[in-house]
């Protein structure tokens, strides 16, 4: 693997019996970059942030990550990243502050260290008033804001993002773009992300990646696949362009959970 890259896929290939959900997948994700995955559901985005994440095994092909092998390496990739599920990771029966505690411990964060790590993550994310709260009674940005924090306690070299922003109000999405944008460069953070919101893409990617039946259609800039479309096109149209499909997809802890559920599910 090359030294600059964060993420490196060979023929990167997942079959669930005769059906192959992604094909020969080739990508490299330069260090300290956001990168992007676009598609329609079933495109096969999540199972390629699964197998980047050690959850699934590939059929065929490598892929490494922060420098290790998925398959052969995999404990090492999980001490290297981060991942934010679509589905509500945290524990709506404890607070915020016990979340961070649980995660620093599952990140076997120093015992001297975790009170620090988590007063920063707090501050950062702007939750030090809701510490002591139960997080089934946040709204669905101070949730994500929350995931996020857990996320990055221990300074993960690449996030893994699965639909950052699903289901929140555009004030919370924009609030979530910020920090991540923030946590890219402050903390020279690689960011793979996938998402159906075109703004999202547009806002926060450097490089994008339409999937369309498992296989890369385009790779490229924002941009550049705009210029490739047409001049006057948005990532809307590049969407539509290379994928062949129309964008067809806001809240409280129950509300998100339900949202990214039915997502999940979807694809």
């Amino acid at each position: 693997m090359t030294p600059s890259l964060a993420i490196q896929t060979s023929n990167l290939t997942k079959k669930f019996g005769e059906r192959t959900v992604v094909d020969h997948l080739n990508l490299s994700i330069e260090q300290g970059k956001i990168f992007g995955l676009l598609g329609p559901n079933g495109a096969g985005k999540s199972t390629t942030i699964k197998m980047l994440t050690t959850l699934l095994p590939p059929s065929e092909g490598r892929a490494h990550v922060a420098g290790f092998d998925v398959e052969d390496e995999a404990m090492d990739v999980r001490r290297k990243i981060g991942y934010v599920p679509q589905l509500v990771s945290s524990d709506g029966s404890l607070t915020a502050e016990e979340n961070l505690l649980l995660s620093a411990k599952l990140y076997r964060i120093p015992s001297s260290e975790r009170q620090l790590r988590i007063e920063e993550a707090l501050a950062f994310m702007g939750l030090v008033g809701v510490r002591s709260k139960l997080v089934r009674t946040f709204s669905g940005g101070m949730i994500r804001r929350l995931e996020l924090a857990q996320a990055v306690l221990h300074r993960p070299l690449v996030l893994f993002l699965d639909e950052p922003t699903i289901g929140l109000d555009p004030v919370a999405r924009r609030t979530v773009w910020e920090k991540l944008k923030e946590m890219n460069k402050r903390f020279a953070m690689t960011i793979l992300m996938t998402t159906h919101d075109m703004e999202e893409a547009d806002f926060l990617c450097d490089e994008l990646g339409i999937l369309h039946q498992g296989v890369i259609a385009a790779i490229g800039g924002p941009d550049e696949l705009k210029k490739q479309v047409g001049p006057e096109a948005n990532l809307d149209d590049v969407f539509i362009h290379f994928s062949g499909a129309t964008i067809t997809e806001s809240g409280n802890f129950g509300d998100v959970r339900q949202t990214r559920r039915t997502a999940n599910r979807l694809g």
